[in-house]
């Protein structure tokens, strides 16, 4: 487990808090700028190595093709696409970022995946191939929707 500093937040959130606050300020400061915002995602995904960049860049190819309409950003320091209001659509957070045995891209609550009564919203990512690609193709784009 890892340490805590306090009683409720370990060092590595403590961490995920902070770059939080900075990303947001930056944010404000860019407003809407589609280039600022692939320059933040871009930024993220160079941080990363092995798996989880690949499938960051195979992450952020796909959302650019599927739902060219997003808005590159990130989110907690992950590759993540917002809609027209600003809210994060989904996201790839890295296996990396907290130390966990695989990444996941995730489906924040402003994607139209609604399904009934229950859905799924994140996906464990183990590996990124034609079958991957195809099921987030067919997710991200109902999401953005």
């Amino acid at each position: 487990m890892a340490e805590k500093t306090s009683e409720n937040l370990s060092q590595i959130e403590r961490d995920a808090v902070k770059a939080r606050a900075k990303e947001l300020r930056e944010q404000a400061k860019a407003g809407k700028n589609r280039e600022a915002g692939e320059k933040q995602v871009q930024e993220a995904v160079a941080k990363l190595a092995g798996l989880d960049r690949q499938i960051a860049e195979a992450f952020v190819a796909l959302v650019g093709d599927v739902a060219p309409d997003l808005m590159p950003k990130t989110y907690y320091g992950f590759p993540a696409y917002a809609n027209a209001a600003g809210k994060v659509v989904v996201f790839y957070q890295p296996a990396s970022k907290f130390k966990t045995r695989y990444g996941t891209i995730s489906f924040d609550e402003s994607a139209h995946l609604d399904d009934g009564d229950t859905w799924p919203v994140s996906y464990a990512v183990v590996a990124w191939n034609d079958a991957v690609e195809k099921k987030f193709r067919g997710l991200v784009a109902t999401a953005a929707s």
